[in-house]
């Protein structure tokens, strides 16, 4: 199981998360549902290692892994789709999805993840990353580069981000793959939609947990409440 635990992060004397607790079971999708600015991304970094938080740790089955970075929580099988895709140069996606050759699979799954995601596999698998493809063709193949890894758990920081409007259709599909991998998805998103996809939801407003509970429930919640500030930033 991935846990925080009451963490804090701050950043130039601005406060922006406040005893954050959460948890996610392997075999679950989980949503981190809020308003922009609410500092959902800001988890996401600290859950992938991208930012250390000022107080309190991160735990994997148990073990504080809170001082280790990027790399070191990659190999314990912990993954991340970025809201805004890394750009490279001169690689194929091909290369891409297979981490240069250093992931072991078959053609078959390539062209299954790429078509999964809406890459016709013929005019993608041998282009290369930085010639011409727009951010949401970006998006998707860093998706399928997820799909192909089957990490033990999958973060999407805002993944219907620059796609278009069948982004809700394919985080469904993505959803069931993943846990027909064993793959615990972690969503984050500001869409009611999206979030309601998933099994369990946490709201996250002006820096700290507001609802915890069924994603239904939640959405419910979000939905009659976040039209109004519940919080005032800055505030104790």
């Amino acid at each position: 199981m991935l846990c925080l635990r009451n963490a804090d992060y701050s950043r130039e004397e601005r406060r922006l998360l406040r005893g954050i607790n959460m948890r996610f079971r392997e075999g679950m999708s989980y949503s981190i549902l809020g308003p922009n600015g609410a500092g959902k991304s800001t988890i996401a970094r600290i859950l992938m290692g991208e930012l250390k938080p000022t107080s309190g740790r991160v735990l994997l089955d148990g073990r504080d892994i809170t001082d280790l970075g990027v790399t070191e929580r990659a190999k314990l099988g912990i993954s991340m789709a970025w809201q805004e895709p890394a750009r490279y140069e001169g690689i194929m996606i091909r290369e891409y999805l297979t981490l240069g050759g250093k992931l072991k699979v078959e053609e078959d799954e390539i062209r299954e993840a790429l078509e999964l995601v809406g890459l016709p596999y013929e005019l993608y698998s041998n282009r290369l990353m930085d010639k011409g493809l727009s951010g949401g063709e970006r998006k998707r193949v860093e998706l399928a580069s997820l799909l192909l890894l089957k990490p033990r758990y999958a973060i999407l920081d805002e993944p219907d981000s620059g796609l278009d409007i069948t982004a809700g259709e394919l985080i469904e599909e993505l959803l069931n793959r993943f846990k027909k991998a064993g793959t615990t998805v972690i969503i984050i998103t500001h869409h009611e939609e999206i979030a309601r996809k998933t099994d369990f939801a946490y709201f996250v407003c002006a820096g700290r947990l507001v609802k915890k509970g069924f994603s239904r429930e939640v959405v419910d919640y979000y939905r009659k409440t976040c039209g109004r500030c519940l919080f005032v930033e800055g505030s104790p």
